[in-house]
């Protein structure tokens, strides 16, 4: 995405009661230009662009009719794929309260419940063609202990995915830095034609975060 050389910085002063880091991370939104261009363009977060680099990459919402979206706060990839696919079915869940997008059925659950795993289930009335997860933990600030706990999730997501794709359908989610770990990498080798990892251009430089694609559910 190209930056016009006319543009600056801006530049925010170290309020009293703001940390330097908590300056630091609003200079650098204030800065961004997918921050910016989402704004722009009417997209709830940067994290839109991820998911519209990765579908040119790979083809993921070509000739969808049922979405999952885990971990669809605050909507973005939601309002990306409803924009792509607007007759497609969108289901979403998150932990937190998400606003409301049109064409999109939204669960504020936790979804490592039971519960919340069959409520997706019946929304989508049929199986997915696209499973995609957004979801990671909570860090605690412990590196190893923050990377299993976003594992678990991804593991979580992908039994969902395996257990509600229909044949040929495709499976995105984001992993850690070091990417899939080798069990899960194995399992979705097992029931996927072709797994990647990406990390598109709209992910920080600096971020941890990759991208599994898994594609070609075998059924």
């Amino acid at each position: 995405m190209a930056r016009s050389g006319k543009d600056r910085d801006t530049r925010v002063k170290t309020a009293r009661k703001r940390s330097a880091s908590s300056t630091r991370w609003l200079q650098r939104q204030l800065n961004d230009p997918y921050v910016k261009q989402a704004k722009a363009e009417g997209y709830r977060s940067r994290a839109a662009y991820k998911l519209i680099e990765l579908d040119e990459k790979f083809g993921l919402l070509k000739g969808v009719e049922r979405v999952v979206d885990l971990g669809i706060a605050p909507g973005g990839w939601s309002q990306v794929a409803r924009k792509r696919i607007p007759n497609a079915s969108i289901v979403g869940i998150d932990l937190l309260e998400v606003e409301p997008i049109e064409g999109v059925t939204i669960f504020q659950m936790d979804f490592m419940e039971d519960d919340a795993q069959i409520a997706l289930e019946k929304a989508l009335n049929g199986k997915a063609d696209l499973v995609l997860s957004d979801m990671a933990a909570n860090t605690v600030g412990h590196k190893q202990t923050d990377h299993l706990r976003t594992m678990g999730l991804v593991e979580a997501a992908a039994w969902f995915a395996i257990e509600n794709l229909a044949r040929d359908g495709a499976f995105l989610a984001k992993v850690l830095a070091g990417g899939t770990d080798s069990d899960l990498l194995k399992l979705l080798k097992q029931h996927f034609r072709t797994v990647k990892h990406a990390k598109p251009p709209a992910s920080r430089r600096g971020s941890s975060e990759w991208y599994v694609v898994a594609q070609g559910f075998k059924g």
